[in-house]
C-alpha cells in the first residue's frame, strides 16, 4: 500500500498498463507470510507492532510489512533481476526476521494454518487498508488466519500479461498440490491437505480461479466495472489465486500454502516462476496455453485441496486422473527451457513427501498437534537447509 493508493482508479489502471508495456521480463519477487508465536506455548501472539518497531533502522525494515492480523508478518525479497538471485534473498530475509524476533520471545510458523489457534483472539492491525477490509468483510476476514507464499513475475506487455494469466489458471491446482502444508486447523485434523485454501478461497469474494480474459481491454473493463459499482475500493480487493498486479507489472501467483522448510519454499517459488515464464514463451512462439474452462480447473482445484501431492489430478490431454506427483514432474520437464532461461533450474525439486504429507503421517503415528507443530517450527529455524 504505497503511493499507488493516492491515485484515482482511472489513473491506477492507466499507470498499470503503461508499466506492463515497459516491464522487464521475468524479474521476480517472493513474499512469505509467517505466524508470530509465543516461544513457550507456540500460540499465536499479537506482536506485529513490536516486530515492526524492532525492524526500524535495520536492513529488513523496508522489506517487512503487516498482513491483516497482529500475529502475522510478511517479508518480501524485493525485485530480483534474475530468479537465480531469489533463493539467496529468501534465505537472507528469513535469517533477518529470525534475528529480529528472537529477542522478543517470538518464534516463526510457516504452515498454511496454525493447528489450534482461536481466530477470535487475533487482532486486525490498525492500518487504513485493513480497517477497510474489516469493515467490508467482517466475519470473512476475521476467520482468515492463514499464511501463504506469493510469487510475482514481471511480464512485458499488457495483453501478453493477460495471456499469461489465462494460461497460469490451468496450473493453479498443481502449484497448490505441491505447496500443501495445512492439514490441521482449529484443533482438528481437517481431512484436507490445504485447509488454508478452503478457508481463504471459499470465504473471500473475487477469490480462487479467475475467468479467462480475451485481452487487457476486457480485463480493464471488468476492473472498472468493480470500481464503478462500488464492489471494490482498491485494486487489491481482487483476491484471485493468480492476478495481474496493478501496482507492479507482474503476474502474481497467490495460491501456495506457506512452507516450513526454506529449501521447499525456494523450490516452490522456482516452480511457479518457471511455469509463468514457460507460459509467456509459449505465447511468444505462437502456441499459447489454451485456458481450460473454469469448471475443469475447479475439479483439480478441489483434488489439490483435499489430497494435495498424495492424490491424483486430472490430465485433460489424457482425459484421465494421474498421480499428482507425476503430473507435477511432467510440468517440471515442460518448464525446463524457461527455467534455464531465468536461472530457476537448480532449485526445481519435487519432494518425496511435502509438508502436509509429513504432518499427516506423524498424526497417524500418534503424535499430537503440539508435537507436530513444534517440529514444523524447528524446520523453519533451519536457514542453512
Amino acid at each position: 500500500m504505497g503511493d499507488e493508493q493516492k491515485l484515482s482508479p482511472d489513473e491506477q489502471i492507466a499507470l498499470a498498463r503503461e508499466q506492463f508495456e515497459q516491464a522487464t521480463d521475468f524479474t521476480t519477487a517472493v513474499e512469505e507470510e509467517f505466524a508470530l508465536l509465543d516461544s513457550e506455548t507456540l500460540d499465536l501472539v499479537n506482536r506485529f507492532e513490536k516486530v515492526q518497531a524492532a525492524a526500524a533502522g535495520t536492513p529488513l525494515a523496508e522489506h517487512l510489512v503487516g498482513e491483516l492480523i497482529a500475529s502475522e508478518v510478511e517479508v518480501r525479497t524485493g525485485r530480483c533481476d534474475s530468479f537465480a538471485d531469489v533463493p539467496g534473498v529468501m534465505a537472507e530475509r528469513r535469517a533477518q526476521l529470525q534475528t529480529l524476533v528472537e529477542p522478543l520471545g517470538v518464534l516463526l510458523g510457516a504452515t498454511g494454518t496454525h493447528p489450534w489457534a482461536d481466530w477470535k483472539r487475533q487482532r486486525i492491525i490498525d492500518t487504513p487498508h485493513y480497517r477497510r477490509n474489516d469493515e467490508l468483510l467482517r466475519y470473512v476476514v476475521w476467520r482468515n488466519n492463514t499464511f501463504g507464499l506469493h510469487v510475482h513475475v514481471a511480464i512485458r506487455g499488457a495483453d501478453r500479461a493477460i495471456a499469461v494469466l489465462n494460461g497460469m489458471r490451468n496450473f493453479l491446482p498443481e502449484i497448490l498440490a505441491l505447496s500443501a502444508s495445512s492439514p490441521f486447523v482449529e484443533g482438528v485434523n481437517s481431512g484436507l491437505h490445504s485447509a488454508r485454501t478452503q478457508i481463504f478461497t471459499r470465504f473471500f469474494p473475487r477469490c480462487g480461479v479467475p475467468d479467462a480474459f480475451a485481452s487487457w481491454a476486457e480485463y480493464e473493463g471488468f476492473v472498472r466495472f468493480l470500481y464503478d459499482t462500488g464492489s471494490i475500493t482498491e485494486h487489491t480487493q481482487i483476491w484471485w489465486s493468480v492476478r495481474p498486479h496493478l501496482a507492479f507489472p507482474t503476474v502474481e501467483i497467490r495460491i501456495s500454502d506457506g512452507q516450513p522448510e526454506l529449501q521447499e519454499a525456494q523450490a516452490l517459488a522456482a516452480f511457479a516462476a518457471a511455469l509463468t515464464a514457460s507460459v509467456a514463451r509459449a505465447y511468444d512462439e505462437g502456441r499459447p496455453v489454451e485456458p481450460l474452462p473454469h469448471r475443469l480447473i475447479e475439479e483439480n482445484f478441489w483434488r489439490a485441496i483435499r489430497y494435495g501431492l498424495a492424490g491424483e489430478l486430472i490430465d485433460f490431454d489424457r482425459g484421465a486422473p494421474i498421480p499428482a506427483r507425476q503430473r507435477i514432474e511432467e510440468l517440471v520437464e515442460w518448464a525446463l527451457p524457461a527455467a534455464e532461461e531465468i536461472g530457476a533450474t537448480p532449485y526445481l525439486a519435487v519432494p518425496e513427501r511435502n509438508a502436509s504429507e509429513r504432518q499427516i503421517e506423524r498424526f497417524e503415528a500418534g503424535a499430537s498437534l503440539e508435537q507436530i507443530y513444534a517440529e514444523q517450527v524447528r524446520l523453519t529455524e533451519k536457514i542453512g537447509g
